[in-house]
């Protein structure tokens, strides 16, 4: 039986999330029941990771197997004709081994934080990036995001719901860029706890308006106390951009 990878790209405002839930659409759904359109096959999809309700994915990853033979192109196509006019698809496909697995064999997850600091209000890009009124100092950000870089145990950032087996994570990058009123947040590891990015990122925000410094953030970090991190940064400006694999 066929085994394929999908790379994906979707817009989650309207979305619950990655995974299928009972009180709305999620990405998982409408891939699940677009590829039941095309073949009548009532499979399941899974994904690298599972991102929350309003957050974006401009490269996430997924895999499914299927009963009958059909060339890669021609999954692609036809799913992505019956995901409209859901704000998903496909944008690569192709036929792997079945050991492989979106989850599993991932090696390195990449996320983008969007920030838009003015007064004036979002237009293009509501539910697309946070708005942050108040003047965020990205250069005091940046200097202060290398605490969290390395091996430790991010108990601060993570959700009470995380059920992840242990709060240690290595960070390998955490980098605050401004560019005009834009400020890019990119972060990567092989894994996150559940809402990390989103905590660290309000973390660094308090520390942007000068409520917190480098050395607030490394007490929050050592204090492995969820009560001790800033508030978690809205799930709409959060992107899952890229998954790496041994074969990247």
């Amino acid at each position: 039986m066929p085994h394929y990878r999908i790379t994906i790209e979707y817009d989650g405002r309207e979305l619950v999330g990655w995974q299928r839930q009972a009180n709305g659409p999620s990405v998982q759904q409408h891939l699940e029941e677009a590829i039941f359109a095309f073949c009548g096959e009532d499979i399941r999809v899974q994904g690298a990771g599972r991102t929350d309700a309003g957050v974006h994915a401009l490269g996430q990853v997924a895999n499914f197997t299927l009963a009958s033979n059909r060339k890669p192109h021609v999954v692609m196509n036809a799913v992505n004709q019956h995901l409209k006019p859901a704000a998903v698809a496909i944008l690569d496909c192709e036929e792997v081994d079945e050991e492989f697995s979106a989850r599993f064999s991932a090696t390195k997850r990449h996320y983008l934080y969007r920030i838009i600091n003015r007064r004036a209000p979002l237009t293009v890009d509501a539910g697309l990036a946070w708005l942050v009124k108040r003047e965020l100092d990205a250069d005091a950000m940046q200097d202060a995001a290398k605490v969290l870089l390395g091996r430790h145990d991010f108990t601060t950032f993570r959700a009470a719901a995380c059920q992840a087996n242990s709060p240690l994570r290595t960070l390998d990058t955490l980098e605050v860029m401004r560019y005009d009123d834009d400020i890019e947040i990119t972060t990567s590891a092989r894994s996150f706890l559940h809402n990390q990015v989103r905590a660290m990122v309000g973390s660094l925000s308090l520390v942007g308006t000068g409520q917190w410094t480098k050395a607030d953030l490394k007490a929050a970090l050592e204090a492995t106390d969820r009560q001790r991190a800033g508030p978690n940064a809205p799930p709409y400006g959060l992107y899952l951009t890229e998954v790496e694999y041994g074969d990247n």
